[in-house]
């Protein structure tokens, strides 16, 4: 194995902060009348074409991984069942996030996706009993207050509160609980990262192609198929994203995932600049200063966290004493 790196690991974290903030445009830049279902299907088709190289020189040369792990039936059933519903989760989640992009704008739902760790807080302490200490939650409340602000166009008013905000936060919240659920199987399984990436990204696409088919017949699918210029954007999406999940899992192989989130963290900072150059948006008042905010809390919340492990692993270690 090879030793260790952290700048390596940042500098691939640094691509994907890059990456992450590209991926909107893509989103948005995509030919008109092309609808978010659509979109969300063929850049998840692709994506999984992309995954196939590395799942297939993995199954060849590598002895481990959920195929040759020997599971008992009952957590071979459960491991599927979890797979399953999980890439049913992610299929609905990209759908959603090319429809907010759409609806709110790159910048706004750009901003919008940084309440990940709101939901996946939520769900830890729920599931997991993992309560949060003072900071934490000082900082999450923080976040939620600029989300709100946000979400009412700066006007702090109930009736100015927007719906298409409020939906843009579905994205977090489904990839917070698909997270969550594949967690059990990342720790209790020996399957590899590019094992979970085939297997999401092969039952995503299976979801979103029957809600297609469902709303646009089999004919309709085809006929979109043959789009040159929609599928030179879906290419480039399901290129972008796929690339962002190795970079990100190789990040975090050199160095902690805190670490890695703590540069990803300004995301919407360099979609607010591309939105601005490609896409023509204007950027308002309430969204830099929501989006400085969340930023700024997110490093809180990173910094509290850390602490808050520095402070149980010392108290750990001074019981053992």
């Amino acid at each position: 194995m090879a030793p260790l790196s952290p700048r390596l690991g940042i500098a691939l974290a640094f691509i994907c902060l890059v990456i992450l903030g590209v991926m909107p445009i893509i989103s948005n830049g995509r030919p008109p009348g092309s609808d978010a279902l659509t979109f969300a299907l063929y850049l998840s088709f692709w994506q999984l074409l992309f995954s196939i190289p590395l799942f297939a020189r993995e199954l060849r040369s590598n002895d481990k991984g959920i195929f040759r792990a020997g599971l008992s039936p009952a957590r071979k059933a459960r491991t599927l069942a979890i797979t399953v519903t999980t890439g049913a989760i992610f299929g609905l989640s990209t759908y959603v996030y090319v429809l907010a992009f759409e609806k709110v704008g790159a910048v706004s739902a750009a901003i919008a996706l940084q309440a990940y760790p709101l939901f996946a807080m939520l769900l830890e302490a729920i599931f997991f009993g993992r309560m949060k200490s003072r900071g934490e939650l000082f900082f999450t409340f923080l976040i939620i207050v600029a989300l709100y602000y946000l979400a009412t166009s700066g006007t702090w008013r109930v009736d100015g509160f927007s719906f298409w905000s409020v939906f843009a936060l579905g994205v977090p919240l489904l990839w917070s609980i698909a997270h969550v659920a594949l967690k059990e199987v990342l720790d209790t399984t020996p399957i590899t990262p590019n094992q979970v990436t085939f297997s999401r990204l092969l039952v995503s696409t299976a979801f979103l192609l029957l809600a297609q088919i469902a709303f646009d017949g089999p004919q309709g699918v085809f006929e979109r198929l043959g789009d040159g210029k929609l599928q030179a954007f879906a290419i480039l999406m399901g290129f972008a994203y796929y690339l962002e999940l190795i970079f990100w899992f190789h990040a975090i192989r050199h160095i902690d995932v805190s670490v890695a989130s703590s540069v990803t963290v300004p995301a919407p900072a360099v979609t607010m600049i591309f939105a601005i150059l490609f896409l023509g948006e204007t950027v308002y008042h309430y969204q830099l200063v929501a989006m400085g905010v969340i930023i700024a809390a997110m490093y809180g919340l990173l910094y509290a966290n850390a602490r808050k492990i520095r402070l149980q692993r010392l108290a750990a270690s001074q019981s053992r004493a």
